[in-house]
C-alpha cells in the first residue's frame, strides 16, 4: 500500500515496519462523461498570486523521516524537500539535487555530482557532507522511513564537497527509484528543526504555516537554486468530505480541487470556469485477502471470490478507472495484461466453495470509513450471488492501520494502494497480505539484482502472474484522478497527483 503510520484519511504502507510507505485516501472515483474543457488561461501570470488547493488527506505530523504516507509525500516532496533524484508523473527518474549521476557497469557504484548554489531554507549551504550524513542515518537507523530501501548500500562517501558515492554489496534495480522517495531526501546536517511541526528543505517552497485540521501554507523560496515557483504562496486546504470540497470550489474558496469524487464532478464541470482533468495513476483498488487465516488460506476460496466479481461491471459503476487483474499496474515495470487469469463465473465460484466445504460462508470486509460505499455494496451483492454473506465493517483509518495493517486481524479489506513499484509487498510474507510464496520471493530478488531493466521487468511479470494465479488478492481497478482546475490556473499536475503534487510550475492569471 502506500502509507504507513500516520495519515488522516487513508493510505497504506508499502513495506512492513517503519519503512512502510504509500497508500492513499483518494476517493473511489465514480464517473462520467464531461463536456469540452475550458481552455487554459491566457494572459500574464501573476507572480504574487496565492494558489488555493483543496485536498482530502492531511498528515498527522510533518516528520517525513519517521512518518510514512501519501499525505506527506504528496505535499512535501519536490515542493519543500528534495533528493539527489526525483521522478516525473510518468515515473521517469531524473536528476534533482544531483546535476548528474553515473552507475558503474557492475551496478555496484553510484556517483552523484551535486548542483551548485543550493541552500537550505534556514540558510545553510548544501554540501556532499549533508548528503552523506542524511543517507548514512537512513542506512543505519531502522526507525527511519526507507531504511530497508538502502539495505544493499554498504557505504556512502564524499570524495569532495560536490561528489557523493554510494557503494552497494549487490546490484539493486530499485535503488534510484527508492532515492526518489523519503529514503533519499536530503537534510541539513546538524539541523535542530522539529520536523514534526517544521521543515528545512531545499525545495522551491518553504513551509510557512500549518494549522492542524485546516491547512498548510507554502511560500516561494526566493533563494531557490532552480527555476523559481510560479506563485508566491500555496494554501493547501484539507477537506476530507467530498461534498464539502465541491461546495468550497463553488463558493470561490478554492482555485483547484483534487481529487473530485466522480459522481460529484458534473457539479463543477464548466461551472464558474472550472475545467476537469482526468489523470493516470498507479492507484490500485485492492481487495486484500488474509492469506494466512482460514478459510482464505485455501486458494479455492480466494479464486471463488474473484470469480464472483464482474470486474467490467464494477469499473462501469466506479468510473474513472480501468480493470486490473494483477499486482503490477500499466505504468510500472513488469506490467502484463492478466485478464486471462480470472473471469466472471459465479457458477464455477459456487463449485469451488463446495469443494472447499464452504457453502455457507460468512466473511467480514474491513474498510476505512471515508471510502464511498459503492465498492463495498457491489461486493456484498456479488458475493451474495455465490452464497457468501459479506458483512461490511467501516472503521476509522487509524483503527484500520492498527487492526488490519499492523496486527493483521482481518479477513478481507479494501484500500487504495497508490505507491508505484510496490510489488515487493507480495514478496514479503510479513506484509499484511500474509502471502508467502518462495518462488515469487526468488523471482523478485532476481529482478532486483538484474543489471538489465528489460530482464528485471520480465522477472517481475513472471512473479506477478504467479501472484494472480494464486489469487493472493483481487485488484478491483486502477483509478484515475479527477481534478477540478479553476479559471486562471495553468500548469497544475494531471497525473499521479495522489502520490506527488509538484506545484513549482503552477501559475495563476488574475484580474
Amino acid at each position: 500500500m502506500s502509507h504507513s503510520l500516520s495519515r488522516r484519511a487513508g493510505s497504506v504502507p508499502r513495506r512492513s515496519s517503519a519503512a512502510a510507505a504509500g497508500l492513499l485516501t483518494a476517493a473511489v472515483v465514480l464517473a462520467g462523461c464531461y463536456g469540452a474543457p475550458s481552455p487554459e488561461p491566457t494572459g500574464d501570470p501573476d507572480p504574487d498570486a496565492t494558489l488555493r488547493v483543496g485536498l482530502v488527506l492531511e498528515p498527522e505530523n510533518l516528520d517525513i523521516r519517521r512518518t510514512s504516507g501519501a499525505a506527506l509525500e504528496q505535499v512535501l516532496i519536490d515542493n519543500v524537500y528534495q533528493g539527489l533524484v526525483t521522478r516525473t508523473p510518468e515515473n521517469e527518474i531524473v536528476p534533482a539535487l544531483a546535476a548528474e549521476y553515473d552507475i558503474s557497469d557492475d551496478g555496484l557504484t553510484y556517483t552523484f555530482t551535486l548542483q551548485s548554489g543550493v541552500t537550505f531554507h534556514a540558510g545553510g549551504e548544501l554540501t556532499a557532507s549533508d548528503v552523506v550524513a542524511t543517507l548514512e542515518e537512513v542506512r543505519t537507523d531502522e526507525s527511519l522511513i526507507g531504511h530497508g530501501d538502502l539495505a544493499d548500500v554498504s557505504s556512502v562517501e564524499a570524495p569532495d564537497d560536490r561528489t557523493v558515492v554510494l557503494t552497494l554489496d549487490q546490484p539493486n534495480q530499485n535503488l534510484l527509484f527508492s532515492l526518489t522517495g523519503p529514503a533519499g531526501l536530503v537534510f541539513d546536517e546538524g539541523d535542530t528543526t522539529d520536523l514534526r511541526t517544521g521543515a528545512n528543505g531545499t525545495g522551491p517552497f518553504t513551509l510557512e504555516d500549518w494549522r492542524q485540521g485546516d491547512s498548510i501554507t507554502l511560500a516561494r523560496y526566493d533563494e531557490y537554486w532552480g527555476e523559481p515557483a510560479g506563485v508566491a504562496a500555496v494554501e493547501l486546504q484539507y477537506i476530507p468530505d467530498f461534498t464539502a470540497g465541491v461546495n468550497a470550489a463553488l463558493d470561490g474558496s478554492l482555485d483547484v480541487l483534487t481529487a473530485v469524487q466522480a459522481d460529484l464532478a458534473p457539479q463543477l464541470d464548466g461551472t464558474d470556469g472550472f475545467r476537469l482533468t482526468t489523470g493516470k495513476t498507479t492507484d490500485k483498488g485492492t481487495l486484500a485477502f488474509n492469506n494466512a487465516v482460514a478459510p482464505l488460506d485455501d486458494v479455492r476460496v480466494r479464486e471463488a471470490l474473484r470469480l464472483a466479481i464482474d470486474h467490467d461491471a464494477l469499473v462501469r459503476a466506479v468510473g474513472a478507472s480501468r480493470t486490473q487483474y494483477g499486482p503490477i499496474p500499466e505504468l510500472d515495470p513488469g506490467y502484463e495484461d492478466l485478464s486471462d487469469v480470472v473471469s466472471h463465473d459465479p457458477e464455477r465460484a459456487r463449485e469451488l466453495l463446495a469443494e472447499a466445504g464452504q457453502e455457507n460462508l460468512e466473511l467480514e470486509l474491513t474498510i476505512p470509513a471515508f471510502y464511498p460505499t459503492s465498492v463495498s455494496a457491489f461486493l456484498v451483492s456479488a458475493f451474495n450471488d455465490i452464497g457468501v454473506d459479506l458483512r461490511v465493517s467501516p472503521v476509522e483509518f487509524t483503527a484500520w492501520l492498527q487492526d488490519v495493517y499492523t496486527n493483521r486481524d482481518y479477513q478481507l479489506s479494501f484500500v487504495l494502494h497508490v505507491e508505484p513499484r510496490d510489488f515487493g509487498n507480495f514478496a514479503n510474507p510479513d506484509y499484511y497480505f500474509g502471502y508467502d510464496n518462495a518462488e515469487v520471493q526468488d523471482l523478485y530478488s532476481q529482478a532486483l539484482r538484474s543489471l538489465d531493466p528489460d530482464e528485471s521487468a520480465e522477472l517481475l511479470a513472471q512473479a506477478a502472474r504467479i501472484v494472480s494465479e494464486d489469487h493472493a488478492a483481487d485488484w478491483l481497478y486502477v483509478g484515475e484522478t479527477i481534478t477540478a482546475v479553476g479559471p486562471g490556473v495553468a500548469g497544475f499536475p494531471v497525473d499521479s497527483v495522489n502520490a506527488r503534487l509538484n506545484l513549482s510550475g503552477v501559475t495563476v492569471t488574475t484580474g
